[in-house]
């Protein structure tokens, strides 16, 4: 009786390679490596090798490639190392030391760009300024209160001008006559 393609036959097939596919040992490289070390010292045949260890020969020159591929390329430098768990926490250690230096050394030059502009404190500052100064405390790396002392604005100075530039925007910043007179008109 002659086999039609749908027939018994081609299922057991499907059935017998699904078996193969899923019983098939997977090698870790710690398995691969003495195998392939055996081959290149040539004590014994490859194929003799290969029977042993239950890989084909095929199998086992594809995997004395890759050993070989991966050596030259670590020999010459073009691998990129694992960094450790150790290393990656004195980085993120220095990146964090590094972004408070940066935010103390930003608000350091701000104070002296507004000491340079010669203004005084007992005149307060322009609604363009106390702007500046909430921007600049939200945008900080450092606590909110390091900032406000680094910058010499009190506590309560700070939040109650954020208070009306989250009420009123530019025009709460303004002197409290010109937000009379802007209301009047």
């Amino acid at each position: 009786m002659k086999q039609t393609p749908g027939t018994s036959k081609d299922a057991a097939d499907k059935l017998v390679t699904g078996i193969n596919h899923k019983t098939r040992k997977h090698y870790s490289a710690e398995e691969k490596i003495p195998i392939v070390l055996a081959g290149l010292r040539g004590e014994e045949n490859i194929a003799a090798l290969c029977r042993r260890e239950g890989i084909a020969t095929r199998l086992y020159y594809g995997w004395s490639r890759e050993l070989l591929e991966a050596g030259k390329k670590r020999l010459a430098g073009d691998t990129v190392r694992q960094a450790t768990s150790p290393e990656i926490k004195d980085l993120r250690a220095g990146a964090a030391a590094l972004k408070e230096a940066v935010a103390n050394l930003t608000l350091e030059n701000r104070l002296l760009e507004k000491a340079c502009w010669g203004r005084r404190r007992h005149m307060g500052y322009q609604a363009s300024d106390k702007l500046e100064f909430i921007r600049l405390v939200e945008l900080s790396h450092l606590p909110v209160k390091r900032t406000l002392d680094k910058l010499g604005i009190p506590k309560t100075t700070f939040y109650r001008q954020q208070d009306r530039y989250q009420m009123f925007g530019e025009l709460g910043l303004e002197h409290a006559l010109a937000i009379a007179q802007a209301i009047e008109i």
